[in-house]
């Protein structure tokens, strides 16, 4: 039995009254999730929406907190860490996490990055050694697959595509990926919804397609 974590990190609903304000990269998870809970149906899912209930920033305070030993942390510090310890559980339990986000100017939503700085977090996800050498940081979890499913404006974000270099999205999440102990990547994009032609119509029902059949491959692996 497998457990999944689903993220979703649009600013957009996908149940709006007008159907083109809703979040194209929301509802391809959701192709991605109702394909896998059919094959997994005794599977745990674990839904955390970050764009519609944003993480808390990181403080000062925060930073303090996370450096303060266990057995010294005060009650406050204890509850300022409460959200990110669940955070932290919630990427312990998951083999896969399917992680939905648009793209905002050529990066990841801020509330995505509000939930990376909450999760990535010593002595919890990551240890620090400087015995190691110039690579000090190593994941403590490991063994994780990451499904990224992305949507943007243009197109051609893709490695030897003609905005290659503008696209901090895909990159970002697969490089902070190691530390929640992802061994496997794949990503799923949907583009052109600027242009919102046929190349983005058919660029849509391409990541369907690519939501399910890759649904079908990770479920039966």
């Amino acid at each position: 039995m497998k457990t999944l974590l689903h993220i979703d990190a649009s600013a957009r609903k996908t149940n709006n009254s007008v159907a083109a304000y809703n979040s194209i990269s929301k509802s391809i998870a959701a192709t991605f999730i109702q394909k896998w809970r059919i094959l997994n149906n005794e599977g745990k899912i674990i839904h955390r929406d970050v764009g519609a209930n944003p993480p808390d920033f990181i403080s000062q305070d925060w930073i303090a907190a996370v450096f303060t030993p266990d057995s010294a942390k005060t009650d406050n510090q204890k509850a300022l860490l409460s959200l990110s310890d669940t955070l932290i559980s919630e990427v312990e339990q998951a083999d896969v996490i399917v992680m939905s986000s648009s793209m905002y100017n050529y990066g990841m939503p801020a509330t995505l990055k509000a939930w990376f700085d909450q999760v990535i977090r010593i002595h919890k996800t990551f240890t620090f050694d400087l015995a190691r050498g110039d690579f000090p940081l190593e994941p403590i979890m490991s063994g994780k697959i990451l499904v990224l499913i992305t949507s943007s404006g243009e197109f051609g974000f893709e490695i030897g595509g003609i905005r290659e270099k503008m696209n901090h999205l895909g990159p970002h999440v697969q490089t902070l990926s190691h530390y929640l102990g992802v061994e496997k990547f794949h990503e799923i994009n949907a583009e052109y919804q600027e242009f919102n032609d046929d190349r983005h119509i058919n660029s849509v029902t391409n990541a369907h397609n690519s939501a399910k059949e890759l649904a079908l491959k990770l479920a039966c692996s």
